[in-house]
């Protein structure tokens, strides 16, 4: 039951040193809008670094040639090789913890140097970045399809002439109001017909150069400008159930075994394991997390400190009324009910102030963020972006705070009813 006489008393109390009220509430408020503006932010560096990688697999491995390092079977290190075709076929039968393959090839032409004017449209011309792809490297680091399609298994079977060109290269090569779908361009004197026109996932430099590059059916690659069966690299996936560093090291055995490369040698074939990148970015954001919750609670517990302290100064001040009110035969349980409700009144309320401060001010920086993003979509992804704070976690805060201030109360209330009625009356 509400009991109005009991409230005003604790409102007297409080305003009776004003200042003091304020700065021991102000504490209070500090640690808790600093703990949410931490979340917030950390989440914001956790949302710019995860919306930089796009819909990367992030169970995936990526391997490709390199000189040998070590002598063997009768070769010298050093040697140069490179993957094919048939290393493609091996490896889809002898290693069924993959879930995806994907070769890729990229192509350098004589002449210009590579990626120099290989682009020709009428009387545009471009410098791209021209890949032999399978339909699964856009599985592995999708892109946005915005008209038309992307590669697929005929395209490979019947070796198209066919391009999905990048956002950028439609930019360059046709006008802004033009539909480049079944429009043909020319890469180094071949015509392809341009079946889809993609948008980059990721953000910034890899943004810029996703939508650069031209994807050309890898088989049609290979054989319009003779790279034969060579294959770049391979962009690699592992079924759910296992890991791609399985997936990484049996990859390696198999290519190793069919090109004559000693097992020991380890710089042969490179690697990126994107599994294992993907675990320490976790593994950061969640050190992050932990530092956040230590530093911010550490600061709410510098609050209610001062809350306890402005409440033991309070009793030391109300001695002789509490005197009185035991004197006349007010319980112990009275008392301390009083001192803690005063404790949790000023807590919850310094609390629930700087939780609204800390979430209003996140949301005014996310607003601001999103409006800036939306003003220049193209001017590259930030490492920042989308600050939140879940609200189970804010709330979640704010009842361990009014915990604390019900202990912080508790002290000075078993101190109060300690106190001899007799000797709180004498008390000056």
């Amino acid at each position: 039951m509400f009991d109005r006489d009991k409230w005003q008393e604790i409102i007297m109390a409080l305003k009776q040193n004003k200042l003091r009220t304020t700065l021991t509430a102000f504490g209070v408020f500090w640690g808790i809008f600093m703990l949410v503006v931490m979340l917030g932010s950390g989440k914001g560096l956790e949302n710019g670094a995860y919306d930089g990688m796009g819909g990367f697999a992030t169970n995936s491995v990526f391997v490709w040639a390199q000189n040998t390092t070590i002598p063997y079977k009768g070769f010298k290190k050093g040697r140069r090789y490179s993957f094919s075709n048939s290393d493609t076929k091996a490896l889809r039968e002898q290693v069924p913890e993959i879930k995806m393959l994907a070769p890729r090839l990229e192509a350098r032409f004589r002449g210009n140097g590579a990626n120099t004017n290989n682009v020709i449209r009428g009387l545009k011309t471009g410098a791209f970045n021209i890949f032999g792809d399978y339909p699964d490297f856009n599985k592995i680091d999708p892109m946005t399809i915005i008209q038309g399609r992307y590669i697929n298994e005929d395209d490979i079977k019947y070796k198209r002439k066919v391009a999905v060109i990048g956002f950028r290269v439609k930019d360059v090569l046709f006008t802004p109001k033009e539909n480049p779908i079944g429009q043909y361009i020319r890469i180094k004197g071949v015509y392809f017909q341009v079946i889809g026109l993609t948008r980059s996932q990721h953000n910034g430099g890899w943004a810029e150069w996703q939508e650069q590059t031209i994807d050309l059916p890898l088989t049609t690659l290979q054989q319009t400008y003779n790279y034969g069966e060579d294959v770049g690299w391979y962009a690699i996936t592992s079924q759910p159930n296992f890991s791609a560093t399985i997936v990484e090291e049996k990859v390696k055995n198999i290519l190793k075994k069919r090109h004559s490369i000693s097992l020991d040698d380890k710089e042969a074939i490179g690697s990126e394991n994107v599994e294992k990148q993907f675990k320490k970015m976790n593994g950061l954001f969640a050190g992050i997390s932990a530092l956040v919750w230590i530093v911010g609670i550490g600061t709410l517990l510098a609050g209610v400190i001062g809350v306890s302290n402005i409440m033991l100064v309070i009793v030391k001040e109300r001695t002789k009324e509490i005197g009185i009110q035991r004197a006349i035969g007010a319980a112990p349980s009275v008392i301390i009910s009083q001192i803690i409700t005063e404790s949790i009144f000023l807590t919850a309320s310094a609390g629930y102030v700087g939780l609204v401060c800390g979430v209003g001010l996140i949301e005014l920086i996310s607003n601001m963020l999103a409006k800036q993003a939306a003003a220049a979509p193209n001017s590259g992804g930030a490492m920042f972006t989308r600050p939140e704070v879940d609200f189970s976690v804010a709330m979640t805060a704010l009842i361990i705070l009014i915990v604390c201030g019900a202990l912080a109360g508790l002290v000075p209330a078993k101190r109060a009813v300690s106190i001899k009625p007799i000797d709180a009356l004498r008390y000056e």
